[in-house]
């Protein structure tokens, strides 16, 4: 029975369920992507530059992996990443020392594939302070909507309605959805306010940033970045399409994520990782029953995301007409479940809980010493902590 609906089942769910991948990924957090690239000193151009780079990255990464195994791999951007830049801020040495920060942590990307004890000690971090650094860095992007909401309730409100009411109705599309509401928002401002839209802003252009390293990069940028897309993306990535009957070859897809993430580096692309929650709709069942067609998501998310590319320009130069808020809300609530995941898994373990809120709460702070980020100290603290706290546990035993 399996079998005989598995072969009438039309050749294009697959394709579909590659283009919904694409769709949702790219409209769900192309916003928190310029959010972040700005908050860490890239101009407006050079943020629509790094979104370009990240959609062809991603893209052609999809096609590449789609092809050679015959498995429906995605790829994506680090959308934790990039929560990690907006909350980092501007580090000593600008935008030139961020981008060498992006490269430091694609070299390490590479490294975990060519040496995989460095995968293996990343995934040994407890998820509880890995999951609760995530959290504390989400968190000031996850209140934007309410504060948001105080300073420009009309035009926020419509935002946050359309979501709640998809979010009930429409799960997959609820972030997307939010998206279009803030795209009409936007409209009715422009038509309003009588502004001009200047037509070489919606041309794709890549602007190339020769990098340079500080210490604050490196430390504050690099190697949290690589921890955050490792731990956040990578390894759950290979967990959840192995739940779903697929072993990922680890070796492949860090030497692929790692190359396309050094590639981009110079553009303004920050990161880009195994797809997690993208995986789920492009290899789960709902994309084909038989597995072995799956892999034809791939591709058409990898097509699809090239597609994007040649629009992303478009996308940023209407993030730069919105209202103060509107895109600050559009960036929370795509986060809304990432933060929700991370603050469960950060607390779920009542014997790892006060490191995880020791973490939780130096990465929310946003303090930053000697330039360094506070995901950094976050972690240190966080380890440090624990370390401590079991230590005693073991003398008393």
């Amino acid at each position: 029975m399996t079998a005989s609906l598995a072969s009438d089942a039309p050749a294009s769910r697959p394709l579909v369920a590659g283009v919904v991948t694409a769709l949702v990924g790219f409209t769900s957090t192309f916003a928190v992507v310029l959010t972040g690239l700005r908050a860490v000193g890239a101009t407006a151009d050079q943020a629509a530059s790094g979104l370009l780079a990240l959609c062809v990255m991603v893209g052609l990464g999809c096609l590449f992996v789609g092809v050679r195994y015959r498995m429906p791999i995605t790829i994506a951007w680090s959308t934790p990443g990039v929560a990690l830049l907006a909350a980092t801020g501007a580090v000593d040495g600008g935008w030139p020392a961020v981008v060498g920060g992006f490269l430091v942590s694609a070299a390490l990307i590479l490294l975990a594939g060519f040496f995989p004890p460095l995968g293996a000690l990343i995934a040994r971090i407890p998820p509880s302070i890995a999951q609760a650094m995530l959290a504390g860095v989400l968190l000031p992007l996850c209140v934007a909507p309410f504060t948001g909401l105080l300073s420009d309730p009309w035009g926020v409100a419509p935002v946050l309605v359309v979501w709640l009411v998809a979010a009930r109705l429409l799960p997959r599309w609820a972030v997307p959805l939010a998206f279009v509401a803030a795209t009409v928002v936007i409209v009715v401002g422009i038509v309003q306010s009588g502004a001009r839209v200047d037509a070489t802003t919606l041309v794709p252009r890549v602007e190339f940033v020769a990098p340079t390293l500080t210490l604050a990069s490196v430390v504050g940028i690099g190697l949290p970045l690589f921890v955050v897309t490792m731990a956040s993306q990578n390894v759950p990535g290979v967990a959840v399409m192995r739940s779903l009957g697929y072993t990922v070859p680890w070796r492949p897809a860090m030497i692929v994520t790692g190359l396309g993430s050094a590639l981009g580096a110079t553009a303004g692309a920050h990161a880009i990782n195994l797809g997690a929650i993208s995986a789920a709709i492009a290899a789960g069942p709902d994309s084909h029953p038989d597995p072995r067609r799956r892999w034809l998501a791939s591709i058409s998310a990898g097509g699809s995301y090239l597609v994007l590319a040649g629009l992303s320009s478009a996308f940023a130069a209407l993030v730069l007409l919105a209202p103060a808020g509107v895109i600050p809300a559009v960036a929370g609530v795509a986060l809304f479940a990432a933060f929700g995941s991370a603050i469960q898994q950060a607390i779920d373990d009542p014997g790892e809980r006060m490191p995880a809120v020791v973490t939780f709460l130096v990465a929310a702070s946003g303090v930053a010493v000697a330039g360094v980020s506070a995901a950094f100290w976050a972690l240190l603290t966080g380890l440090l902590v624990r370390t401590v706290l079991h230590a005693g546990r073991r003398r008393a035993v």
